[in-house]
């Protein structure tokens, strides 16, 4: 016993202890990286270069081979020619020019012609003596000089002399044949490509073209020194199209991938430099980044342990020791990784689904139990990351995103199975049902993955989903009051051996107020169907009924159910000093299962059962026998108000059962009225203000007291005198 009192000394230390939580979460971590050190740790290979390799290798991550795609590029690029662009304008520009010329050829010629009028004129006015030396037409020279000033620099240095002056001399018929022939040439010659290579070409071309032109035999060499002149260069390298083109070439190539999953290197291929080059590249041989994975590790983790501090900060009342329920946590998180990661070491023998036994969902139903809900599924969660990196043997990356979705499916499966049905005799259903949800996910997967898989294949996965749900449920049994006992839960075998009427306190009921025990043998079997009908734990508010009243047995005779055949004892006191007597019940039992070391639970509710209500029958009583004003306040319980749902159903249960206790006929009709008149009575003095429940939860409490009242006060036939003693007789 001793022992015994100083490991609950030193446990209650502990979980006071300041920097517990800190501790806690440290632990976490480390448990969390150990667990996934191994399969996050670059792998070694033995591999050297040029010599055959000795596993198959496989890429863990698909990443571009920038080389690769950069050298591709660059041969699309060169395979792009240059472009070269057809000035179509030089045409135009050309024929302009030989038209141009021939233009000044025939305004020179009529500017020759107006002047030999003009003088001929003048002469014709002079004497026949004056008139000997008759004027001429001017010559080719003169028609030059007066062409000259016309033309531009660059022409009359390019084009010989003779051609001007030939074109000078002939007719305008024969300069309109010559322009024609020549326009028509040089316009066809510079619609076609002329690049730099091609010019003497083209004006060999115009050459020939313009030879059996019919142009006067005189005008032939002069058009074809002028064709050739006009012929130039029409087609020019484009440097901003050629850039444009090969662009489109560059960016119309595909990267080259190393795919995850990829096979880099076959076993017994032989090791070349670009397999060298590709391992590195996924960093398989790159020793310099060997840290990476773990400092990612590290983030995964500080994230995962934000969710955990959030919620434990945020979803556990600051009432309850949040050092208790964080310890609780850690030690069923650390079970569920250890099982992990003992699980998957049978990895190593090849078969990679071995994760599907794993009973994961065990944490979070021990978590939706011990704490809560929440609390259970960001559990959930975090296993179900956990688990994808400890399971990752076999698939190529980091993570096994298939046996991530099936922990986290089949653990909400649990979670929420519970949530319908919050009862502890239905874990094993429960288990059921995540069985149930493991085998939809493995088919699912499977198929998914549209792999050819067999029969065997297909049943050793059903089984290990079966077998994990089961296990899972029967170690969530086992487990469950290990932690209720450890940490001082109220576990269901306690509250077992604390209904045994045989318990010292029953005992002391039973003997020394018998009319409180039936009362409180009828309160519990109450409390318990209401309780259930909402949910909540029928076992706790039986076994608190039980101890509810046990205050009562310090006076009991002051207490109408135990007054049996004795005069009433508040009829010769005064109401003030009855009611200290009646409202010192609910602290006196609570002192009372204090010193016998009851569980808080059931020593809240008889502390709260009573709540803040009013005495009304002593208050009335008081105030017909004072003439100074009565407070009502001097006439309630001391509190506090019911704290939970339980202890607000035994408070409505030990109201409604000692009123229907009163009643001279009870009816269903009547016992309805009386139930909803009591929780309505409690509801609008604020008795429910402190607890969750709801008035839907209010509802279904009345109900269930109404069936179970009934149940008990049922009408029964009366039977006429005679025949009910033929009846005994006969029986």
């Amino acid at each position: 016993m001793g022992k015994k009192k100083k490991s609950f000394q030193l446990f209650s230390t502990i979980k006071a202890f300041r920097f517990l939580h800190i501790a806690i979460y440290i632990l976490l971590c480390g448990i969390m990286f150990f667990a996934m050190y191994s399969n996050v740790k670059p792998k070694e290979l033995n591999i050297d270069p040029f010599q055959p390799s000795k596993e198959t290798i496989r890429s863990p991550l698909t990443i571009e081979d920038k080389e690769s795609t950069k050298r591709k590029q660059d041969e699309a690029a060169k395979e792009v020619e240059d472009v070269y662009t057809l000035k179509k304008e030089y045409a135009d520009n050309r024929v302009d020019l030989i038209s141009s010329i021939f233009d000044l050829i025939v305004e020179t010629n009529d500017e020759a012609e107006e002047i030999y009028n003009s003088t001929k004129k003048e002469w014709e006015k002079l004497s026949e003596e004056d008139r000997k030396n008759a004027p001429e037409k001017l010559t080719s020279s003169e028609k030059l000089r007066m062409l000259e000033p016309k033309l531009p620099a660059d022409l009359t240095d390019r084009i010989p002399v003779s051609v001007f002056t030939a074109l000078l001399e002939a007719t305008p018929d024969q300069l309109s044949r010559a322009e024609d022939a020549i326009i028509t040439a040089v316009n066809n010659i510079m619609k076609t490509r002329i690049p730099a290579s091609e010019v003497q070409n083209a004006k060999k071309k115009i050459e020939e073209e313009l030879r059996y032109t019919s142009v006067d035999t005189s005008l032939k060499n002069p058009i074809k020194e002028l064709g050739q002149f006009a012929v130039i260069q029409n087609e020019y390298y484009d440097v901003d199209l050629t850039e444009e083109e090969r662009q489109q070439a560059i960016d119309a190539v595909e990267p080259v991938k190393i795919l995850q999953g990829q096979i880099i290197v076959k076993e017994g291929q032989l090791v070349s430099r670009d397999m060298i080059k590709q391992l590195k590249l996924v960093g398989l041989l790159n020793s310099d980044n060997s840290v990476q994975p773990f400092t990612g590790l590290m983030i995964i983790i500080l994230l995962m342990m934000a969710a955990i501090i959030y919620y434990f900060q945020s979803e556990v009342p600051t009432d309850r020791n949040r050092n208790f329920y964080l310890l609780l946590f850690a030690i069923i998180f650390s079970i569920t990784i250890v099982l992990m990661k003992m699980i998957s070491l049978f990895q190593q023998i090849d078969y990679s689904e071995i994760g599907y036994i794993v009973p994961v969902a065990m944490g979070a139903l021990l978590v939706k139990l011990l704490i809560n809900e929440k609390v259970a599924i960001i559990s959930s969660m975090i296993f179900a990351i956990c688990g994808s990196i400890i399971f990752n043997e076999g698939v190529t990356g980091t993570l096994n995103f298939s046996i991530g979705v099936y922990f986290l499916f089949g653990s909400l499966a649990g979670i929420l199975f519970l949530s319908k049905h919050n009862r502890r005799g239905k874990i094993l259903q429960a288990g059921l049902f995540v069985s149930l949800i493991n085998i939809a996910l493995i088919l699912s997967i499977m198929l998914l993955k549209n792999g050819n898989y067999s029969s065997l294949d297909f049943g050793s996965s059903v089984i290990m989903a079966v077998a994990s749900g089961i296990i899972a449920s029967v170690l969530t049994i086992g487990l469950l009051p290990f932690f209720e006992g450890g940490f001082g839960i109220l576990s269901t075998i306690k509250l077992i051996e604390l209904s045994n009427p045989n318990h010292p306190l029953l005992r002391k009921i039973l003997t020394e107020a018998p009319g409180t025990y039936h009362h409180s043998v009828m309160v519990a079997n109450l409390s318990e169907s209401a309780s259930e009908a909402i949910g909540e734990n029928g076992l706790l508010a039986r076994v608190a009924s039980y101890y509810h009243d046990i205050g009562k047995t310090k006076r009991p005779h002051f207490f109408i159910e135990n007054q049996m055949n004795i005069e009433n004892p508040h009829d010769n006191i005064a109401p003030q000093l009855s009611k200290t007597i009646i409202v010192s019940h609910a602290t006196d039992g609570a002192e009372v299962l204090r010193k016998y070391k009851m569980p808080k639970e059931i020593v809240d509710i008889a502390e709260q059962h009573h709540g803040t209500t009013l005495l009304k029958f002593f208050y009335h009583k008081a105030k017909q026998q004072s003439d100074r004003e009565i407070l009502e306040s001097d006439f309630r319980y001391p509190g506090p108000k019911a704290q939970t749902k339980v202890a607000t159903v035994i408070g409505i249960a030990d109201s409604v059962e000692a009123a229907v206790r009163s009643m001279s006929n009870p009816t269903p009709q009547k016992i309805e009225a009386l139930v909803n008149n009591i929780i309505s009575d409690r509801l609008q003095d604020g008795q429910f203000d402190e607890c969750d429940i709801t008035l839907k939860e209010l509802d279904i409490i009345a109900k269930a007291l109404c069936e179970s009242l009934n149940g008990i006060f049922h009408s029964r036939i009366e039977y006429p005198a005679e025949a009910t003693k033929q009846k005994v007789k006969e029986a």
